[in-house]
């Protein structure tokens, strides 16, 4: 997947550099106290257990209705950050797709949405974005176009647990837009074309279909294009 962040409008690519530098920031804080991303999420919560929600009953902001948890089931990284936003956070009249299976979806404020995933690596830095099947993460299904217009709307404005680490969150998913955008548009494509090919089945909960796109990233390589592109401007 290749961007041309030359052709996204400039006030687009300042907010990006803005939530790179942020993140570099927070690289440069920790780096001095020996500290990292995952291990501040993983702090004082004990055995690092496969699957389990890190921190416990997951990190929510009751003001902007973000929310995250990070764990781990995947081979190839050390784990991975699910983050959502729930409904009240949404733009008002945004409603899940039409769903005619047997699941329960939530509802409510609880009928949240997953935005996207970031790949972690064992010493606590960022490699890889992707999207899921709505079975991995229980949430309600969202059309494509809907669930990009969250993303400007994700944002965990509070320092539980960790500050550097809910700055850092908030900061990729502006710096990685773009790319999270495409993703988000592949996933909507993939399961489209998995309904056609498996007539019958409940897609949102066909277990054959978890990864619905993704796509390796870097800090240090988004912000060097980004730069270049703004000094091209």
């Amino acid at each position: 997947m290749t961007i041309d962040l030359k052709s996204l409008p400039l006030e687009r690519r300042q907010k990006m550099l803005a939530a790179g530098e942020d993140i570099l920031e927070c690289y440069r804080v920790m780096n001095k106290g020996g500290l990292n991303i995952v291990g501040e999420i993983l702090k004082d919560q004990g055995t690092f257990y496969e699957w389990n929600h890190y921190p416990d009953a997951d990190v929510y902001d009751p003001e902007t209705h973000g929310q995250y948890y990070y764990h781990n089931h995947r081979e190839g990284e050390h784990g991975h950050f699910h983050l959502f936003l729930r409904k009240k956070g949404m733009i008002k009249g945004t409603k899940p797709v039409p769903y005619k299976g047997k699941e329960k979806w939530p509802r409510g404020n609880d009928a949240l949405c997953h935005l996207i995933a970031i790949s972690m690596d064992d010493f606590g830095f960022p490699i890889g974005l992707f999207t899921t099947n709505r079975w991995v993460t229980a949430e309600c299904w969202y059309k494509a176009d809907d669930v990009i217009a969250m993303l400007d709307r994700f944002c965990i404005d509070h320092a539980f647990p960790s500050w550097p680490v809910n700055r850092w969150l908030t900061g990729m998913v502006a710096l990685f837009q773009p790319q999270i955008t495409e993703l988000i548009l592949k996933r909507d494509q993939v399961v489209a074309q998995w309904q056609l090919t498996h007539a019958g089945q409940d897609v949102y909960e066909d277990r054959d279909l978890e990864l619905t796109s993704e796509l390796d990233v870097s800090v240090e390589d988004q912000m060097s294009l980004l730069r270049e592109s703004l000094s091209a401007s």
